[in-house]
């Protein structure tokens, strides 16, 4: 009794709230309520291996396949969620949505034959203004349903480049072009790898992410983000 008075007055400050509707989150849950939850404009694309997602990266870069969790619609109040995760400190998001991604993804075999999950890197001093990678994040809620591992070591990026926001695809690609390597090419030797990322809008970033990592020899790969916008 004296804790439940304790966390009801600590949330008269601190309301533990959904971050979409922003009524109070029940017990149990956390960034977003169940019925938001539900609600999430899944794309459902990861049964659709010709999906929107997949063709930006036709006649560019062999890839697996392709997918995203959710649309990124502008009005829509579920855009505010990767705003939190990217701008706003909370971490979180990326865990709680990349573990229910995770979920969605287990259930189709073109994803059951991953053997590492690969976060795009940030470069050291972005990593250090923001204090974490939000696809390391996402990686990790991957990693909590699906139970693949997570390699954060093995591709790099070795270049500091501009906000890709604002850019035109070609200037994107020639902004990231060298911005990526591959530390150990034989660890991913012969392996299926998931790239992950926050979003995807031209797909210029994991374009060259997944160039790099197919420099390892007869290595496949498969990209995943949580969310999609097109231009």
């Amino acid at each position: 009794m004296i804790s439940r008075v304790l966390t009801d007055f600590i949330r008269l400050f601190y309301p533990n709230l959904c971050m979409v509707c922003h009524h109070d989150l029940a017990e149990g849950e956390s960034v977003i309520c169940i019925k938001c939850l539900y609600h999430l404009p899944r794309t459902k694309y990861w049964y659709k291996p010709d999906n929107p997602v997949a063709k930006i990266f036709w006649g560019r870069v062999y890839v697996q396949n392709a997918c995203s969790f959710f649309f990124f619609a502008k009005g829509s109040g579920y855009r505010k969620l990767l705003h939190h995760l990217k701008y706003n400190g909370k971490k979180e998001v990326g865990f709680v949505l990349g573990k229910e991604f995770g979920y969605e993804l287990k259930k189709v075999s073109d994803y059951q034959s991953i053997d590492y999950i690969v976060p795009v890197p940030l470069h050291p001093k972005r990593f250090k203004q923001r204090g974490y990678n939000q696809a390391e994040e996402i990686a990790k809620g991957l990693n909590d349903s699906m139970g693949i591992p997570i390699s954060t070591d093995n591709l790099v990026r070795s270049g500091y480049t501009e906000t890709q926001t604002r850019k035109t695809r070609t200037q994107r690609v020639e902004n990231v072009s060298k911005a990526f390597r591959l530390e150990n090419p034989e660890q991913f030797k012969g392996k299926h790898l998931l790239i992950v990322d926050d979003i995807v809008t031209t797909g210029a970033t994991l374009e060259i992410c997944a160039s790099t990592v197919l420099e390892a020899k007869d290595a496949k790969v498969s990209i995943v983000t949580l969310a999609y916008t097109s231009l």
